[in-house]
């Protein structure tokens, strides 16, 4: 992070010098007192279970130079207190502040499933040619975004972040705050919906990436989803590109070749140029995360050459489609990132085109689906019960579901097994599970899957 003044940040919070130099400066921002450094401004947020104003002075003794607060504080004289409204807020104004001092593209990504993946092939074909930032891990919301943000300094040409959300509003405030010069929505899916009520609601809080969009920005959609190709109609000041497997795309993804655990290739046209394009991640919805990549790549000059071998060296993060193999020859599909019913099938596609002498299905509860929940996971069993996995084992409540529609589409009883919690189901594997089969787990992630992941990663013991 670039140095800041305390009298630039009591500007940019509109907040009021209570004591401190003005022209003391600060080295990094921080919301955890545990690893404050020396020098940095700390913003206690207040959260529904915990207050960060109980822990200003550990952040204090750590070494932060100065505090922003929204309550009447004592600190030794040393220290700067700036007085504010509300800290999250204030924290929001920051992080919108100090990327106003940078004139570089940010590219935004969100949709209801493959932002993540998205985002990191983006980074991996931008980084290519550009020094990229990128959001780390989850930090895609109001609070990990802004402090993505203070990541930043002169070296960085660009960045690429991720914007989640659960409600409307919340990927506006985010855009207000990056300003991206591109804009990705992955797809509209049925994640949040018990929330938002309906996908044409998730479709108009997705929306919101755009909403400070000028007329040189350019918003990268997925043409194959019926809700994003809708948007074609309205009349944009600003510039749509579409991806996707049809015409209605400008940069198509033909002759798709699926290579089980080896990845996936396809022939990628734009206009009248074609090329190869080799992925080692397996999953045909992977093909829509590259196009998405390959899109953002040329926006910005980078070489096809370079993004064919940035593409192609690929590799997902963990609990994303990590598959290993264990030591009694077991092979594990681990994708316990998150579920929905869009993501639940494509990797139950995965599972299907990988090899092994069995294929079994290890999934959880899809959470924060409403009065949807039902119909989404009798429409995962239906699927599953059409791919011909062998067994089955749900785990949870909802998942019931699963099984019961699994069984109606005439998948036998006796594959499918229906438990509660983790520790039943990996009591059902020591006897189940043998050489040669093939095992994928997938569930929300309050579901806590890793732990049957992890059954395998450390031995079965």
């Amino acid at each position: 992070m670039m140095p800041l003044s305390i009298g630039d940040i009591v500007g940019a919070v509109g907040g009021r010098l209570v004591q401190g130099n003005p022209e003391n400066t600060i080295n990094g921002v921080s919301i955890d007192s545990r690893n404050i450094e020396k020098g940095n401004l700390f913003i206690p947020i207040v959260g529904e279970r915990f207050d960060g104003h109980d822990f200003l002075d550990q952040a204090v003794d750590k070494g932060a130079g100065a505090i922003l607060t929204a309550q009447d504080v004592s600190m030794p004289t040393s220290i700067s207190v700036i007085r504010v409204r509300d800290t999250r807020e204030a924290l929001w104004k920051l992080a919108a502040y100090y990327r106003s001092l940078f004139d570089i593209p940010i590219i935004s990504i969100t949709g209801s499933n493959g932002k993540t993946t998205t985002k990191d092939m983006i980074y991996a074909v931008l980084s290519s040619k550009y020094k990229v930032l990128k959001t780390q891990g989850n930090f895609n919301n109001d609070i990990g975004m802004p402090l993505t943000i203070f990541n930043l300094d002169n070296s960085y040409q660009m960045a690429v972040l991720e914007m989640g959300m659960s409600g409307f509003g919340e990927i506006d405030r985010l855009a207000r705050i990056a300003r991206p010069k591109v804009g990705v929505i992955t797809n509209i899916g049925l994640s949040h919906i018990e929330k938002l009520g309906s996908q044409e609601n998730i479709l108009k809080a997705k929306m919101e990436i755009l909403n400070y969009f000028e007329d040189d920005c350019i918003a990268i959609l997925n043409g194959d989803d019926r809700l994003l190709l809708s948007i074609k109609k309205e009349k944009l000041p600003f510039r749509l590109e579409y991806v996707g497997t049809t015409p209605n795309a400008d940069i198509v993804a033909e002759n798709i070749v699926i290579k089980g655990e080896e990845g996936i290739a396809y022939d990628m046209h734009m206009g009248d140029t074609s090329y190869n394009i080799s992925l080692k991640v397996p999953g045909v919805h992977n093909v829509y995360n590259s196009l998405m990549a390959i899109a953002t790549g040329l926006i910005f000059d980078v070489p096809m050459s370079l993004i064919q071998e940035a593409l192609e060296n690929f590799e997902t993060g963990d609990m994303r489609l990590n598959v290993f193999n264990t030591q009694d020859g077991i092979k594990v599909i681990d994708d316990v990132y998150n579920a929905s019913p869009a993501s639940m099938k494509a990797a139950i596609d995965i599972l299907h085109d990988f090899k092994g002498q069995r294929k079994i299905a290890i999934l959880g509860d899809m959470l924060e689906m409403g009065e949807y929940a039902q119909g989404g996971h009798r429409e995962v069993g239906k699927y599953l019960a059409e791919k011909g996995i062998d067994i089955l084992i749900t785990k949870g409540d909802l998942s019931e579901f699963i099984g019961r529609q699994a069984k109606d589409d005439g998948m036998s009883e006796q594959y499918i097994h229906h438990l509660k919690c983790n520790k039943d189901v990996i009591n059902l594997l020591r006897t189940l599970v043998k050489e040669g089969d093939t095992i994928l787990v997938k569930g929300s992630r309050g579901m806590k899957m890793e732990e049957i992941v992890q059954y395998f990663s450390k031995g079965r013991q």
